[in-house]
């Protein structure tokens, strides 16, 4: 046999994944790629709940050690709703920052 014909006869044989059968294998490999893709999704979900909920934590204490700012929030609140007018408002709110 010639080099040529070896080469030739090399690349045509089915390989023993397939033991030259008919019939392919199942077809597992879009698993992986699949799985691992979704664990990246999941790290990243799971980074940004975690982010998102510490930052909310921080928020909560900053405003808790603060009740100067919580008063000033409550008091925005009220005019916003219209449970206090415009003079009132204001008059709270230089109070606020006199005392504060």
């Amino acid at each position: 046999m010639t080099m040529l014909a070896t080469m030739t006869a090399a690349l045509a044989h089915p390989g023993p994944w397939n033991e030259g059968g008919p019939v392919d294998g199942p077809a597992w490999w879009p698993v992986f790629p699949i799985s691992f893709g979704l664990f990246w999704v999941a790290v990243a979900v799971g980074a940004f709940y975690l982010l998102r909920r510490r930052t909310a934590q921080t928020a909560a204490a900053a405003a808790a050690s603060d009740p100067a700012g919580r008063a000033r929030t409550i008091l925005a609140e009220r005019f916003a709703q219209g449970e206090i007018d415009e003079d009132e408002y204001q008059a709270r709110l230089a109070a606020l920052r006199y005392d504060g």
